[in-house]
């Protein structure tokens, strides 16, 4: 783990990082932000992951949460969105698939089963890496994100029962079985058994009976993709079913940028710090 930058910011230290990962076989670089009181010993933290065509960089420069979490005394890891190089596969000519792409799951199938295992890495290979190597509090750590990122987010949480938390999103891609993104991906990655795509859809999981974590979605109403991409409802009505507790506040007026992460990221990095604390 190769420390590549280093900012001061609110008391704390917004550093970039890279090393060599074992699960996507490549080089991957992670934003971390520490703050004030990780000079003095352990604190929780909060993974972030970030949506379709993006890098550690949005999250950290755009959303405004470094301050918040010196505030609070949680720390922000912040991964890529898929593994990247000249040697990792790519969809150039188009933004939805391949680098920038990797949808949170483990890929099965060619090219891509060498190198997108994003599920592993944001799950387990990196989460072991932060606590070996950061002043971090093993275990005790929640997760959000933004778009696939709050797909990604939703899926570790209902999928890996007890390692989170807390869990929250904006905008997350609910139902992405029956989205074009999610189909689309899904067939590349893990190929034309729809049975297996379910094993990474939130909506999904929550029917199959996942373990229950609260969720809280916060999503705008004029939101360009939420009528064929995005599926709030399906969630929610599979919740509804089986009294999984979901908070799904719809936020007039806003749209799918970061200028909807913004005016809310400190609401939902309160409500992880609180639940970091108990």
């Amino acid at each position: 783990m190769k420390q590549i930058e280093s900012i001061k910011e609110f008391g704390g230290w917004l550093n970039r990082y890279q090393h060599e990962s074992a699960s996507c076989r490549c080089t991957m670089t992670f934003s971390v932000y520490l703050p004030p009181k990780a000079e003095n010993g352990k604190v929780p933290v909060v993974y972030w992951l970030s949506g379709l065509t993006c890098t550690d960089d949005n999250m950290r420069t755009k959303a405004g949460a470094q301050r918040y979490a010196s505030e609070l005394g949680i720390a922000l890891v912040m991964p890529d969105t898929s593994p990247r190089g000249d040697n990792v596969p790519d969809a150039s000519e188009r933004y939805d698939l391949g680098q920038g792409a990797g949808f949170y799951v483990n890929a099965t199938q060619e090219p891509w089963v060498r190198h997108f295992q994003m599920y592993d890495y944001v799950s387990q290979e990196l989460p072991a890496l932060i606590e070996a190597e950061l002043p971090v509090i093993a275990g005790r750590k929640s997760i959000t994100g933004h778009s696939m990122g709050g797909h990604g987010a939703l899926i570790c949480a209902l999928r890996e029962e007890g390692a989170y938390r807390s869990v929250s999103a904006f905008a997350p891609i609910c139902h992405p079985t029956v989205c074009g993104w999610g189909e689309g991906c899904f067939s590349a990655y893990l190929g034309t058994d729809r049975e297996a795509w379910q094993a990474y859809d939130a909506t999904e999981l929550v029917k199959a009976g996942a373990a229950e974590i609260p969720l809280l979605i916060d999503q705008g109403t004029s939101d360009e993709f939420l009528g064929d991409q995005l599926y709030p409802q399906d969630l929610a009505a599979a919740c509804r079913r089986r009294g999984f507790p979901l908070t799904l506040r719809m936020q007039e007026g806003y749209d799918h940028s970061y200028h909807f992460i913004a005016t809310f990221i400190g609401e939902h990095l309160v409500y992880h710090a609180k639940a970091l604390r108990e």
